[in-house]
């Protein structure tokens, strides 16, 4: 065969081999490769707790060609939840790196992407138990938990404190009640960083320890009356009502008597031991008494003495004779009462029954009341004090830890009002949540107008008080007693001022134009802060970290810069009333 006839046979079997190869090596229009990886973005992702990222999923086959793919989503590795559907992920509360979590699935093939999980800034400190009871000497753990600004929650190590008294608290935020008892405001503190929660205690007198019976020992005459007392105490000495049940026990003790108020008629002459008993459940208090044969009267002793009385308030006294012994005895005749004539300014006395009413001329009146029979006679002391001055009613103002003309705003969470909030003849009241109102709420309604209203009359009352000290300097570390002090400009506290007097002591502080704080108040003996008035003729600025007492009253505005807490009133009669910051707090007094 010739060259040229092999070739052509050659050529008949290679090109029927060629065609059925590359017909073999064309894709079908109608065939969908397979899916070969899927591709999840982004990653890695980083995230604040409790947020959200939508993650997407692109499927490709073994040329790289993008697939259309509805994948199922998980999570694999913690870190949060995802919508199995969408692959909507929301991060969880505990932070960390969480690789290849976010999970993209088609059968067997998956994508993955990293989420990093980071906490979120600490808005917010909230202690809890809040508020706690305790009884003098008990003890409590606080805690303390953190949020954001979400609610999400955020850890939290805290400095503990006590701010207001009421006891004393560990590192470990162990709170151990003092002797005194009492209410203490927002007293327990858990600090981290600028942000701050607190906590109330009430601390409450233990359990009846002890009673004392009064007076003891005594020595009486037969027939002689004695009014005995008892008082009852836990075992810090915090005194606690009681209703005693009283007996007489003893040898000899069946001739006397004694009532269920206490009061005990000698019978029997001789010395009793325990003669006069006081019980309440399993506690028991006694006095030793001493019964005689009257002798004659040697003197008279006239309780109480010395007597304190407000101008025209009145008391009874009391006489009480004794022998030359020292003994009780009888008076008779009954003695009489007489105002010693020098001392008639003192007051009047009923000459029978021993009622006195004081007079209207202050002063102390050394010896002016005089018990007298026949030629025995005893003496009291009286002091006249004026009458306090009394704050002005605050009316339906009152009930308003915030009361405002224009505006009601907390612009920093987390902000606590343990109380009413008003604003009229404005109606905004804005940042309520997150930020917190434990009272009621009106806008523009009549109950706002009303509170308007009767806080103009306190704040004109106010204004019209005399003025008793001119203030020039800031207020700021000293002590002021009860009183009204006006300042024709600003008031300013950079420090500490405290305010000390009884729990009838008024306070008045007037500011012309500003009342600005870099500073705290903090109330001295039995002074109470509801009896404490800020009147401002403009606008109060209560700076960051003042723990304030008192009713503001300002013509304009008044701002809590933030971390301040105010056991009074923010009522401002035009303006707004805004909590700037954070933690601030408001709790009537």
């Amino acid at each position: 065969m010739s060259a040229l006839r092999r070739l052509a046979a050659r050529l008949v079997w290679i090109v029927p081999f060629t065609a059925l190869a590359i017909a073999a090596c064309e894709h079908n229009p109608g065939e969908v490769a397979p899916l070969a990886a899927i591709t999840v973005s982004p990653t890695p992702v980083t995230l604040a707790t409790g947020t959200n990222q939508q993650f997407t999923a692109v499927g490709r086959d073994p040329a790289g060609n993008v697939i259309t793919i509805t994948p199922n989503w998980s999570v694999a590795a913690g870190g949060g939840s995802i919508n199995s559907s969408t692959g909507l992920f929301t991060s969880g509360t505990l932070a960390g790196t969480y690789t290849n979590t976010a999970v993209a699935s088609v059968g067997s093939i998956k994508g993955t992407a990293t989420v990093t999980v980071t906490a979120a800034a600490l808005a917010l400190i909230t202690v809890t138990p809040n508020p706690k009871d305790l009884a003098v000497g008990g003890t409590q753990t606080f805690a303390a938990t953190g949020q954001d600004a979400n609610g999400n929650a955020v850890s939290v190590t805290p400095t503990w404190s006590v701010v207001g008294g009421g006891g004393a608290i560990s590192a470990a935020g162990l709170f151990t009640a003092g002797a005194t008892s009492g209410i203490f405001a927002n007293t327990v503190k858990a600090t981290s960083g600028t942000v701050s929660g607190y906590a109330t205690v009430t601390v409450s007198a233990g359990v009846l320890a002890t009673i004392t019976v009064t007076p003891t020992p005594i020595t009486m005459a037969t027939g002689v009356a004695q009014q005995f007392t008892a008082v009852g105490r836990d075992a810090s000495g915090n005194v606690i009502p009681i209703a005693p049940t009283w007996s007489r026990v003893g040898n000899g003790a069946t001739s006397s008597t004694i009532n269920t108020v206490g009061l005990f008629v000698a019978g029997t002459t001789g010395t009793f031991a325990d003669t006069v008993k006081a019980t309440s459940g399993l506690i028991v208090g006694k006095a030793v008494v001493t019964i005689i044969v009257a002798n004659p009267l040697a003197a008279i002793v006239v309780t109480p003495n010395p007597s304190v009385l407000q101008v025209s308030d009145t008391v009874t006294f009391a006489a009480s004779g004794r022998d030359i012994g020292g003994a009780v005895v009888p008076i008779s005749p009954a003695a009489k009462w007489f105002v010693v004539p020098s001392m008639s300014a003192a007051g009047t006395i009923d000459s029978v029954s021993g009622l006195f009413t004081a007079g209207t001329l202050t002063g102390t009146y050394t010896n002016a009341i005089e018990a007298k029979s026949g030629s025995i006679f005893g003496f009291a002391t009286v002091t006249v004090n004026a009458i306090p001055p009394v704050g002005p009613s605050l009316g339906a103002a009152a009930t308003h830890g915030i009361l405002a003309g224009s505006a009601v705003t907390c612009a920093g969470a987390p902000g606590t009002i343990n109380a009413d909030v008003s604003v009229w003849p404005g109606s905004a009241i804005s940042g309520f949540p997150p930020c917190t109102i434990t009272g009621a709420t009106h806008a523009a309604d009549a109950f706002g107008q009303t509170a308007q209203g009767d806080l103009t009359t306190a704040f004109l009352a106010l204004a019209a008080m005399p003025c008793g000290t001119t203030i020039t300097a800031d207020l700021g570390n000293t002590t002021l007693a009860s009183g009204v002090y006006c300042s024709t400009s600003s008031v300013g506290v950079t420090g500490t001022l405290t305010l000390t007097g009884t729990a009838t002591s008024l306070f008045v502080i007037r500011a012309a134009s500003t009342l600005t704080t870099a500073g705290n108040v903090v109330m001295g003996g039995t002074a109470l802060a509801k009896n404490v008035y800020w009147w401002v003729g403009s606008s109060a600025t209560l700076g960051t970290g003042s723990q304030w007492q008192g009713n503001i009253l300002a013509l304009s505005s008044i701002t809590l810069a933030g971390n301040v807490t105010l056991v009074g009133r923010a009522l401002a009669r035009n303006g707004a009333v805004s909590l700037n910051g954070t933690t601030n707090t408001i709790t009537l007094p």
